[in-house]
């Protein structure tokens, strides 16, 4: 066998939006759900979620086959945890609270196989479908895509450092963090936060790096993919849960 093109990073490069769902139930039955939806991706948490790993490799499994390529997100910027991930068969990863340049060239570190990084070599893994995929150690270090996520003052004041350290992909941003981090916790509409996060935007798209966000409100994603956000998660499985079931209670209670 030999290693897959990895389309979700191919589609970055081309700037093609991708559209995407937070999955936060830890629920490889869910995940297999809304894998065979029509998302170009589905973002496995495990930074606030009780994902541990063996749940993480069950949801990889049941993804297979559905339209969505997998991104998960580790609880830190972490070589253990990041490498676990990727044995496992992470190919895309979301690398949390990421605010300086030695952060970002520590995560691409992580991601990567010596001479370029530090991640630790196993020959039999699921990532490499248990030594099958032949050409795996020569050609993970390119098909790995990494995202880092920008959540705070200091990390947008970085920003085009943090975007020009070779091997970042993408850059995303939290905006509920960085809310909090301005001073307007549970407020991401709030105009000075709204307006950050425009110029943030701006700022990462004239890197050359694909810009993302997370936007549940249907008119929030619409406003960031028109202003050029390419990685958009338009909702969460936990969200539709909860919504959809008190709608449907109230049709009936009230």
């Amino acid at each position: 066998m030999e290693m897959l093109v990895n389309s979700f990073k191919k589609s970055l490069i081309e700037g093609r939006p991708q559209i995407g769902l937070w999955c936060s139930t830890c629920s490889n039955v869910t995940a297999e759900i809304i894998a065979g939806s029509g998302f170009d991706w589905i973002l496995i948490d495990t930074e606030h979620a009780p994902n541990e790993l063996p749940m993480v490799l069950s949801q990889l499994q049941s993804m297979v086959g559905g339209t969505a390529a997998p991104v998960v997100r580790p609880a830190w910027n972490d070589m253990v945890l990041i490498k676990r991930l990727l044995d496992v068969g992470a190919q895309n990863l979301l690398v949390p609270y990421v605010q300086t340049v030695a952060e970002a060239r520590a995560a691409v570190a992580a991601v990567r196989y010596p001479p370029q990084g530090v991640r630790g070599v196993a020959v039999l893994h699921r990532a490499s479908r248990f030594g099958r995929v032949t050409d795996y150690p020569i050609r993970a270090n390119e098909e790995v895509c990494l995202i880092v996520q920008l959540e705070t003052r200091a990390a947008l004041g970085n920003l085009e450092a943090i975007a020009a350290v070779d091997g970042v992909d993408g850059l995303f941003i939290g905006p509920s963090d960085l809310a909090a981090d301005m001073g307007h916790l549970g407020d991401t509409g709030h105009p000075e936060v709204r307006s950050a996060v425009e110029e943030a935007v701006r700022r990462i798209r004239q890197t050359g790096k694909a810009a993302g966000i997370l936007a549940p409100l249907e008119a929030d994603a619409r406003h960031w993919l028109a202003l050029g956000c390419t990685v958009v998660a338009v909702g969460s499985d936990v969200g539709l849960l909860a919504r959809s079931s008190e709608a449907l209670a109230a049709k009936f209670k009230s």
